[in-house]
């Protein structure tokens, strides 16, 4: 991108990389997300948009990052792509959020492990990877575990594929990226603000508004959003950018079992045997 060097813009992803800690990752959202259920999907994924955009603001000005946003704001084809990646992001924080709170939380979890399979279709396709024959072995019986559960279901398992569509979308258009993990997500996030506000504020004048009448602690959970958002993405962002799309799909299977294990054992949803085959061979 003109304006910054790609020597910097390296040194930034690292910075970003070794000095952001893990806090609560994407295995361990559908507990986060149910403590949140008095609030509805929408106005939840309204305010982990403008929490999350309150956190960057902090952290770019303590960090005192703002070089690279002029540049950025003149080059119409990069704003165009990350327009694009927060459109896909929020996307799938709507639908994961809907699907937590639904009762869906097994359902979403698979689409995490469809996840890694659409990242080893688009490196390929993309980015012209290719893989090793045991890669392809293991790639084609997770397929085929895929295929086992649409089977089985009667029905194409659309929540999931819509979740993993839309984040395999978006590992895509962020491992292509020339900004930096914190600048590429603090772009995302300012593009996605306005629309937030102005969905809290016309709930807000219309007595919709959950936050208003939540509990301190929910108010408090909710403000965590940033933080809890961030961090992972930011991680996440970083890591897309440093190893093989095809490698970074098939060690994102750890998210989706967490959150398998999280759904039956804790929120006691339906697991049976033909479930039990089709996530056995992902």
């Amino acid at each position: 991108m003109r304006g910054i060097p790609a020597q910097r813009i390296e040194q930034r992803i690292q910075a970003s990389s070794t000095h952001s800690r893990p806090l609560p990752s994407g295995g361990l959202f559908p507990i986060y997300f149910k403590a949140l259920h008095s609030i509805g999907a929408v106005e939840m994924l309204a305010h982990r948009m403008a929490w999350s955009m309150v956190f960057l603001l902090i952290v770019m000005t303590a960090r005192r990052q703002w070089k690279w946003l002029g540049p950025v704001l003149r080059d119409r084809r990069l704003l165009a792509r990350f327009a694009a990646s927060a459109v896909l992001l929020s996307a799938n924080w709507g639908i994961y959020i809907w699907a937590v709170n639904d009762g869906r939380i097994v359902e979403a979890s698979l689409g995490y492990f469809i996840n890694p399979l659409v990242n080893v279709l688009f490196g390929m396709a993309f980015l012209h990877e290719r893989l090793r024959p045991v890669q392809w072995i293991a790639v084609t019986i997770a397929a085929l575990g895929v295929l086992w559960l649409t089977w089985v279901n009667g029905a194409p398992p659309w929540i999931s594929l819509a979740l993993a569509l839309t984040f395999g979308g978006y590992g895509l258009l962020r491992k292509t990226a020339s900004l930096g993990a914190l600048e590429g997500l603090t772009l995302e996030t300012m593009l996605l603000c306005p629309v937030a506000l102005l969905y809290l504020f016309f709930l807000s004048s219309h007595g919709g508004s959950g936050f208003a009448q939540a509990s301190p602690g929910v108010k408090l959970l909710l403000a965590a959003a940033g933080p809890v958002t961030a961090v992972p993405l930011l991680l996440f962002a970083a890591g897309a950018r440093r190893i093989p799309l095809s490698m970074l799909g098939l060690i994102q299977y750890v998210t989706p079992t967490l959150q398998l294990l999280i759904g039956v054992m804790i929120y006691q949803e339906f697991f049976g045997h033909n479930q039990l085959i089709g996530y056995g061979a992902i």
